[in-house]
């Protein structure tokens, strides 16, 4: 593989990863830790270490593609900020969990669940039915609690959590662009965190590649966080050009997609 090819592809995932970050509230890692994966292949990285060194990498890159998209939300006052705090008391404990727990455990029944999780949620999205009449914005305690399970799956998954921080608020009466903008910032502590557990897991490690701290491969981590930080503003500019209820379904498709490509892996493999 020649010397400029991965720098290329890096950047050019970087910088879709950066437009669904801004556009959906999503981190990315879904995209990212696929190719990141293919990549490090290719690239003739220890097969015993490939999806630990995507998984960790692709939530360091996160930590860039968050505050980026945040950022471009924030200025048009879209963020939450009470239930990005509520929130953040889970997501740091969970994610630090998955990232701890990402060294042991296989990923084939989880990403079963998961997938199956996101194809329900994206045709109760899809379907347009308003939240019940009971539900309300939920409480601290509650949200904290939600924190630590999308924290802990997120790390496991290297993702920034936003197809499941979203499906949570929207059910609870959040508005989509609220949604999208919170989940955004709601990246940002499971980045952080699970990306210190995947440097802590790899630290003893050997056979790493030069240019990594435990499992995390920094010139990969550095081209993507580079181009996302130019991809997210775009599509946090888009997200409120569009229809509520159009980026809704935008939303419900994308997270579709990706149910279905995570069960067929796992039926596949």
């Amino acid at each position: 593989m020649t010397t400029l090819l991965p720098w290329f592809a890096y950047a050019l995932t970087g910088l879709f990863a950066g437009l669904l970050a801004g556009l959906l509230g999503v981190g990315g890692g879904l995209i990212i830790v696929p190719v990141f994966v293919a990549l490090f292949s290719l690239q003739g990285f220890s097969p015993d270490h490939l999806v630990q060194l995507a998984l960790g990498s692709s939530l360091a890159s996160i930590v860039f593609t968050s505050l980026s998209s945040t950022w471009a939300h924030q200025r048009r006052a879209a963020v939450d900020w009470v239930l990005v705090v509520q929130l953040s008391l889970g997501l740091l404990a969970g994610a630090w969990t998955g990232g701890q727990l990402a060294k042991w455990l296989g990923g084939s029944l989880l990403s079963l669940l998961f997938g199956v999780f996101e194809l329900a949620v994206a045709v109760q999205m899809f379907a347009g039915r308003p939240p019940s009449p009971h539900r309300r914005r939920p409480g601290g305690a509650r949200n904290a609690l939600a924190g630590v399970v999308i924290g802990i799956l997120s790390a496991l998954l290297g993702i920034g959590g936003g197809t499941l921080t979203v499906p949570w608020l929207v059910w609870h009466g959040v508005g989509m662009r609220t949604a999208v903008a919170t989940s955004a910032a709601c990246g940002l502590p499971i980045a952080l965190s699970g990306a210190l557990g995947f440097v802590l897991a790899g630290r003893q490690e050997s056979g790493l590649p030069a240019g990594s701290t435990g499992y995390l491969y920094w010139p990969a981590v550095a081209a993507v966080s580079a181009a996302s930080v130019v991809g997210a503003p775009l599509g946090a500019r888009l997200a409120h050009w569009l229809d509520p209820l159009r980026l809704k379904r935008l939303f419900a498709g994308f997270i579709a997609l990706l149910g279905v490509g995570m069960v067929a892996r796992v039926l596949s493999g």
